[in-house]
Parts: C-alpha cells; structure tokens; sequence
C-alpha cells in the first residue's frame, strides 16, 4: 500500500515546468487537461461493459462506444467481421488523413484492443480518489481512453490536420482467433499502409517498449506399454508414460531454462491408463491404478523468446529431447502457430529517442527501453517487422489480468499529453525514400 500511494502521489504531482514546447504543443496539453475528466468519463463507460475476448456482444458494444467517439472527431470508422470459425467478434478501425498533410507526412499507425480477459460482467468501474478500478481497466481501456484523450486535444489545439492516422483496436488481443494469418490480416494491411506503428498496452512514466518476446505453445503426448507395474524397467515393460514424460520436461529445464529471454512452461499435464485431452480447451482428464504402468501422458505448455531464431533453436532442442526416448516409450511434440516476438531495432529505438525527448519537455522523466522479459505476447508483434515501432505508450495500472485491476488515473493524462506531441514530432518526420507505399 505504501508503494501504491508513492505511485499516485508521484502521478498526481504537476510536472516541472516544461523548457522544450513550442506554443502549438503547449495547446495541445492544456487540450488534455481540459479533456481529462470525459476521458475518466470514457473510461468508466467503457470498463462498465463486459467485453471478454468471448463475449462477442460486449466486445462489439465497446467497439460502438470508440467508434462514435472517432466519427465525433470526424475519423471515417468501418468495423470488420471475422469468419464465425474464428469465434471472435472482430476488429475496429477508424482513418484519419489532415487537410495539411502533405505527401512527407508520416503516417502513423495507432494500436489498441476491445476485449479484456475477463469473461464474467465482474465488478463496475469504481474510483477512489486517483485509483480506478474496474476489469480491463489498465488494459487497455485505459490505453484505449488515453488515444482518444489525445486526439481530442490534437483536434481541439488544432494540429489534427497535419496528421496522418489509422487506428487498429482488435477485438481478441488477448485470446487471439486462429489461424493468425486471417485474424490479424488486417492489422498487417493497416501496417503496410503506415510508416510508424505506436500501441498503447500498459505503460509507466520511465519505460517503453522496443521489443517483446514471441509466445506459442507446444503439446507433449508420451505413450508407454501398460503393463503390471512389478515389471517396470524390465525388458518388455520398459518405463511407462511417465516416467518418461519426466524426462523430457527435465530436460527441456536442464538444457532451456538459462538462456536470456527465453522461458517455457508447462502449463498442464494429464497422464495414466486412460487420457481425455482437449489442447483448445486446454482441459483433461485420467484414471489409471497404482499398480498399473501408466499408458499415456500429455503436457501443455507456452514458449516464450526473443528473436525467430531463438524459436527456432529452441523448437529444435525440445525435438531432439523428445526422440531419445526410454525403453518402452515413444514420445511426440507438437508447437502451435503463436505470436510472433517484436526483436529490437535501430528504428524502435529512434522512436523511443523522440518519446524521451517529449516526456522530458513536458517535464516528466527520462524513458529507457523496458527489458523484453518483462512484457507478454501483443499485438504490435504482429507488425513490427514491417515499420518501425514502440509499445507500452497507455496508462499505469497494477493487477492486470486480475480482480482487482486498477489504473493510477493522473497516467491517463501524462500518457495522452506525450502520444499526442508524439505524433505531432513523428508526422513531421519525413517518410522514409525507400517507402513503397
């Protein structure tokens, strides 16, 4: 609790008195002042419907909210359905080109989500004092509220026309629908249409995102020879499931678990004589004896790491494990389509120069990169291959992902006021030469 206050008192301080902002960026954060409390109003609406990455009703109803916030701000918005095999509810975007924009003018590419990981209606919106809480508050309604906050003030400071912007907010960021190649198809077009990619998942005042790991899974199924089990380790009985599916896992900790960035875990594991096992619903169940040799196993688990190659020598690793089996056993091993890991780069890291130069013009503190292994699998993953890109630009929050998720509300203005001068430096970046678009 003492960490907590010291968060929010840190927030709720004014910021030293900015020395770097021209009189238009000046506008613009007094825009978002003046706009902060509707946005607590956005937010607040937003977290009071339930929008579980399942619930398609819900995750369509916040996208309608956003969506008249964007066409109020004059953004022409579409809303894109995704086939019912997917069983997800779709994504929003809204497009905005300014009457000053010219051919040079950076396009930017704005990244948030509809769905929360909550299922259940759980608990409204409360606040007290600077801390609100509510599901999905942190993420990323609050990120989502903090865009809007932002280009409210642009609008208002009269800067939104020299901007070039598509806003991507998917509506199953956190339970992705499959095959990934039509869930985020369109989210890659949108990128192939940009020059610079922001998102907006949680954020603090002293760290951005430049690279973040990859997530995918894997299914271990083991087979041994049932058997009575005064015969096992002898020949013609061997070693059973297992024993064997001990090995593996043993191993895959022995020679995986201290490389840099990359971890694994295995998340479920089901094993006997007779095993039901469902690898999408990530639930099973098994009978055997104690007597008895046990027949069958199956284990579950992701697989996290830096860099494609890192996947790929960790994919081939597990392999090579998993086919020297024990006596009596078999063994197989299964990885799954996942999210692709957003590696550093020199242009990631340009981008992260520019925010820190407007984070300490506004009069906030210095941004560092945050370590890779502190952030999960998201969307910007998905694009980061094609332009330049930085994540972590929402609100401050804590217990993401649980009950009492909660976001320190002063964030929502500090990520609003450094998005949008951010956006106004980056536009007047010129295009790259070598754009094809």
């Amino acid at each position: 609790m003492r960490n907590l206050l010291v968060c929010v008192a840190a927030l709720s301080a004014p910021p030293a008195l900015a020395q770097q902002l021209s009189p238009q960026e000046q506008r613009i954060r007094d825009a978002v002042v003046a706009g902060y409390d509707e946005a607590v109003n956005l937010l607040a609406r937003s977290v009071n419907v339930a929008s579980g990455t399942f619930n398609l009703a819900g995750v369509r109803a916040v996208g309608a909210l956003y969506q008249k916030e964007f066409e109020a701000l004059g953004f022409s918005t579409r809303w894109i359905d995704l086939p019912p095999a997917l069983g997800r509810a779709g994504h929003l975007i809204a497009e905005w080109r300014g009457r000053r924009a010219t051919a040079a003018t950076q396009r930017l590419l704005l990244i948030g989500h509809l769905d929360t990981v909550f299922e259940a209606a759980g608990r409204p919106f409360s606040r007290q004092d600077t801390v609100g809480y509510g599901p999905g508050a942190a993420d990323m309604k609050g990120g989502n509220a903090a865009v809007l906050l932002a280009l409210r003030a642009l609008k208002d400071a009269g800067a939104l026309d020299d901007l070039v912007l598509t806003a991507v907010f998917t509506g199953d960021e956190e339970a992705a629908g499959r095959p990934l190649s039509v869930a985020r198809k369109d989210l890659i077009e949108a990128a192939r249409r940009s020059d610079v990619a922001l998102a907006f998942e949680g954020g603090d005042a002293r760290t951005a995102t430049v690279s973040r790991r990859s997530a995918s899974g894997w299914v271990l199924t083991v087979t041994g020879r049932q058997a009575h089990s005064s015969g096992i380790f002898r020949d013609g009985v061997g070693y059973g499931a297992v024993f064997e599916a001990a090995r593996i896992l043993n191993e895959f900790r022995e020679r995986l678990a201290k490389q840099p960035y990359l971890t694994f875990n295995p998340g479920t594991i089901v094993g006997g004589t007779e095993v039901r096992y469902d690898s999408g619903a990530v639930r099973g169940d098994a009978a055997g004896k104690t007597n008895i040799v046990a027949r069958r196993v199956v284990a579950q688990g992701d697989l996290r790491t830096l860099t494609d190659g890192q996947l790929d020598s960790a994919r081939a690793t597990m392999r090579l494990i998993v086919s020297s089996s024990l006596p009596g056993t078999s063994a197989t091993i299964s990885f799954d389509q996942g999210y692709p890991s957003m590696p550093p780069t020199d242009g990631n890291r340009a981008i992260l120069a520019v925010f820190d130069r407007v984070s300490q013009d506004l009069g906030y503190p210095a941004i560092e990169a945050l370590p890779p292994d502190r952030r999960g699998a998201g969307d910007i993953s998905f694009v980061a291959d094609i332009l330049p890109s930085l994540d972590g630009l929402g609100v401050d929050g804590f217990g993401a992902h649980a009950p009492e998720e909660g976001i320190y509300l002063p964030s929502l203005k500090m990520a609003a006021e450094r998005a949008a001068i951010l956006m106004t430096r980056l536009a007047r970046s010129r295009r790259p030469a070598t754009s094809d678009r």
